[in-house]
C-alpha cells in the first residue's frame, strides 16, 4: 500500500467539514463553559502548559477553535488558530465574534504545512493537542512549521493520543474485553477508513474515506529536534480526553481511564523550546 495516496488531503478535509457540523451538537464539544467563562483545557494541559498570559499563542489544527478561545479567555494577548476545514474555521470565527474575542482571536484556513505563508510574525507559544498529527503523513515539514512560527525562546507544547494505544482496537477484542492488537507500532503505511464512525457523534457515520498515519513518539520528537528545537520534557499518561476504547471509564475530571490496572499508556505530552531569546 502506498504511504501517501493521491487525494488524501481533499478526502480528509471533506471528512473534517462533516465533523465540524456534527461536533457543535455533541456533549463532548459543549460550548456552555466557554460562553459562561469557565472553559478549561484538560487537567494534563492545565498542569503542564507554560504561563501564556499576555503572550501570542498559535494553535495548529484548531478545529472550530474551542481550545483556541480558552487561551484568549484565560489571558493570552493574541491567539491564532489554523485549520484546513473551511466549515470549522467559519464556525470558529463566528464563535469568537459572538463571545467578544474578535479583536484578539484570528482564525486562518490553510493546510497546516502552509502555516508560515499565512501568519504574521512569530509566537511565544505554539500549541497542538488531541488527534492532530495522526492526520499528517510527514512530520518533517510539520516540525519546520513549529520552529519557524516560534520566537527565539518560544515554547511548543503537544498532548495527544499515545501511538502505542493506536495499535489496539475494539474490533479485535481480547477474551477479557480489552482491545486487541490491530496494527504494528512501527508501521509506515497509511490507515484508510471508509465510512468511519465519529468519536464524538453518537454512532454517526462519516461520509467518504479518511487517511491517517501512526507516528511513534521518537518520530515526533525527532522532527522537533531536526527543526532545531530542544525537547525539555516528555511524559506518558494513563488517561485521555476521549473514549478511545469501549471499556474505558470516565473520571470526575472528565478524562477516560482503564477500569482497573494502569496497564497501557493512553496519551503523551511534550514541551520544547526554540533556542535563543
Amino acid at each position: 500500500m502506498e504511504r501517501v495516496p493521491d487525494g488524501w488531503l481533499d478526502a480528509n478535509r471533506d471528512n473534517w467539514d462533516a465533523r465540524a457540523k456534527l461536533h457543535l451538537s455533541t456533549p463532548e464539544y459543549d460550548l456552555g463553559p466557554l460562553k459562561d467563562g469557565t472553559a478549561s483545557l484538560s487537567d494534563i494541559e492545565h498542569a503542564e502548559l507554560p504561563d501564556f498570559r499576555g503572550k501570542r499563542v498559535l494553535h495548529l489544527q484548531c478545529h472550530y477553535g474551542r481550545d483556541t478561545l480558552v487561551f484568549a479567555q484565560n489571558g493570552a494577548a493574541e491567539v491564532v488558530g489554523v485549520d484546513f476545514s473551511p466549515k470549522a474555521i467559519a464556525q470558529a470565527r463566528g464563535i469568537a465574534e459572538e463571545l467578544g474575542y474578535g479583536d484578539r482571536a484570528k482564525f486562518i484556513e490553510c493546510n497546516v504545512y502552509d502555516t508560515l505563508d499565512h501568519i504574521e510574525g512569530q509566537f511565544d507559544l505554539v500549541f497542538t493537542s488531541w488527534g492532530t498529527i495522526n492526520w499528517l503523513p510527514d512530520l518533517g515539514p510539520w516540525g519546520q512549521v513549529v520552529a519557524g512560527a516560534l520566537k527565539p525562546g518560544g515554547q511548543f507544547y503537544i498532548a495527544d493520543g499515545h501511538p502505542a494505544a493506536f495499535i489496539l482496537d475494539d474490533l479485535k477484542p481480547e477474551a477479557d474485553g480489552r482491545p486487541g492488537w490491530f496494527m504494528p507500532y512501527f508501521n509506515d503505511e497509511v490507515f484508510r477508513e471508509e465510512q468511519g464512525q465519529d468519536y464524538a457523534g453518537d454512532n454517526a457515520r462519516l461520509p467518504g474515506t479518511d487517511y491517517c498515519w501512526n507516528h511513534p513518539i521518537s518520530e515526533t520528537l525527532g522532527a522537533l529536534w531536526d527543526a532545531g528545537l530542544v525537547v525539555d520534557r516528555m511524559r506518558e499518561h494513563d488517561r485521555i480526553v476521549w473514549q478511545m476504547f469501549n471499556m474505558l471509564e470516565r473520571g470526575e475530571d472528565g478524562m477516560w481511564r482503564w477500569p482497573d490496572k494502569r496497564w497501557f499508556p493512553l496519551s503523551w505530552s511534550a514541551l520544547a523550546h526554540k533556542p535563543g531569546g
